[in-house]
């Protein structure tokens, strides 16, 4: 239920009382709970944090909000159960879907009649329903010219009638039925019309930047017009089947839940705005976490001190504050094909995070191992380090395929001295030898000499060990295997070290 069905009731909101807003009839109250109830549980299955008191304060929110209000009900909701930007446009999405809005042009409930007793709404219906296709796309360019949003909204409605072919009890997201619909007005002739109605090139000094925003603004309102195909076919579905429906068949991951292996190359740029924030927030969080891990050596003055008051009894200790010793971090990252990208964002993250270890050594390596520490620390960002990394040929020495063995025995033999018990090795990789000697026991001895051994694999664990896969051999020489496909897997582990 959204709270569409809701409308026909007084403003919403809680118990009377100063500043309170009057009750509404306990049925529009239950659509509007159920409505944030299918929100909150869609936010949650999404992998959007949502605690109970969150839950709370939401529907605590609703007493002083008008129903009738959406962009009231958005904020309200918003600020009590969004804690990231980067949650934002899927809070929005999954808003859109409960809390539908209200009737259509041509629909009942439309606004009142004009001087003849017929329906302002549904007169313009009429009109469209009987315009041809070049008629049509005449008027769409009218309206968003003139920023004319019940005209918009007609047309989008006609537009959706004749192009976007949805089906009752279809179980589809509707992005097909929003792209035939976008394409029939087609966009790049109607951002040409918009740009050409704001005047063009005169031969004036400043014709050139006129041209320039007049192509920008029709970019805005050729935008404004998917959008509003998007919401249109969106609530037809709503209708159709019910918003928690359309919930599951719209639910995509969160960016810290994108694959590294699988994400897009629009989903590689939510990936990289959503780490950037990541190394300040891990660095204070370590920074605490070593802080609290122990308590530092006996202060024996204090101590003595503090006991006078008990005779002389050391009923209260008195300790040093802790100064752990930050350990060395050693990186093994694969940056073949398969894999580079995991190992970029992971390479990128640790150098970020290199003041709270005493030491961060990054390695590379495809079928042989070279190191890339100082090459990284000079470059902005995973593209650039990525860049710099290929135009040196690190990590390549025979074909080019990957070999784990005969990288993990050139590591052992020419820096394995170097790594002592405060070391550190992480492993990034899919384990995947093309079949080749795995040399486990050059794994084994780094293992004895190291303090702690990782191996992050970016694949599912029910792939490893399947085909070229030697992932169970490498596993019981390291002190812990973890699957690491996302960002939300990378922070939990990076975490795990102090």
């Amino acid at each position: 239920m959204t709270v569409a069905t809701a409308r026909s009731g007084p403003p919403w909101p809680g118990p009377d009382g100063p500043g309170r807003l009057p009750k509404v009839p306990q049925e529009a109250a239950e659509a509007v709970l159920a409505a944030v109830e299918g929100l909150i549980g869609e936010l949650r299955q999404i992998g959007v944090p949502v605690s109970t008191s969150e839950s709370i304060d939401a529907v605590r929110s609703l007493e002083y909000t008008d129903p009738l209000q959406p962009d009231q009900l958005r904020a309200a909701l918003a600020a009590t159960l969004v804690k990231s930007h980067r949650h934002g446009r899927a809070f929005d999405t999954v808003f859109d879907l409960f809390f539908s809005p209200g009737p259509r042009p041509g629909q009942d409930g439309g606004p009142a009649p004009d001087a003849d007793g017929t329906p302002v709404r549904g007169r313009l219906a009429a009109r469209l329903a009987g315009a041809g296709d070049t008629e049509l796309r005449d008027l769409l360019v009218r309206v968003l010219d003139q920023r004319d949003d019940l005209g918009l909204r007609a047309v989008t409605a006609e537009l959706v009638d004749r192009h976007a072919r949805i089906r009752p009890g279809q179980p589809v997201a509707g992005t097909l039925a929003v792209q035939r619909t976008f394409r029939a007005v087609e966009p790049d002739d109607l951002r040409d019309r918009l740009a050409g109605l704001s005047g063009g090139a005169d031969g004036s000094p400043v014709s050139g930047l006129r041209v320039r925003l007049a192509a920008e603004e029709a970019d805005r309102r050729v935008e404004r017009l998917r959008q509003e195909i998007e919401t249109e076919v969106r609530r037809r579905l709503v209708e159709d089947r019910g918003a928690a429906a359309v919930a599951r068949s719209l639910r995509s991951a969160l960016p810290e839940d994108l694959d590294f292996l699988t994400a897009s190359t629009a989903e590689l740029a939510a990936l990289r705005a959503a780490l950037a924030p990541l190394p300040a927030q891990l660095a204070g969080r370590l920074s605490a976490t070593r802080r609290r891990a122990r308590r530092g050596p006996l202060d024996f003055r204090r101590t003595v001190r503090a006991s006078l008051s008990a005779g002389g009894v050391p009923v209260r200790l008195a300790f040093r504050p802790p100064r752990p010793a930050k350990p060395e971090l050693v990186l093994l990252a694969d940056i073949s094909g398969s894999v580079a990208t995991f190992a970029g964002f992971t390479l990128q993250l640790a150098q970020a995070l290199r003041t709270q270890f005493r030491v961060v050594r990054s390695f590379v390596f495809v079928d042989g191992t070279d190191e890339v520490t100082d090459l990284l620390a000079g470059s902005d960002g995973a593209v650039e380090a990525a860049r710099r990394i290929d135009e040196s040929g690190s990590g390549v020495r025979l074909d080019g395929r990957s070999d784990y063995g005969n990288a993990l025995r050139g590591f052992w033999d020419r820096w394995g001295t170097q790594v002592g018990s405060r070391s550190i090795v992480v492993v990034l990789g899919d384990a995947r030898t093309n079949y080749r000697s795995p040399s486990v026991e050059s794994l084994s001895a780094l293992r004895r000499r190291a303090g702690r051994v990782y191996w992050l694999n970016p694949e599912p664990r029910a792939a490893w060990g399947s085909g070229d896969s030697v992932m169970n051999q490498y596993a019981p020489h390291c002190d812990d295997v973890v699957e690491c496909r996302n960002i939300r897997q990378l922070r939990q582990f990076i975490e795990r070290l102090a």
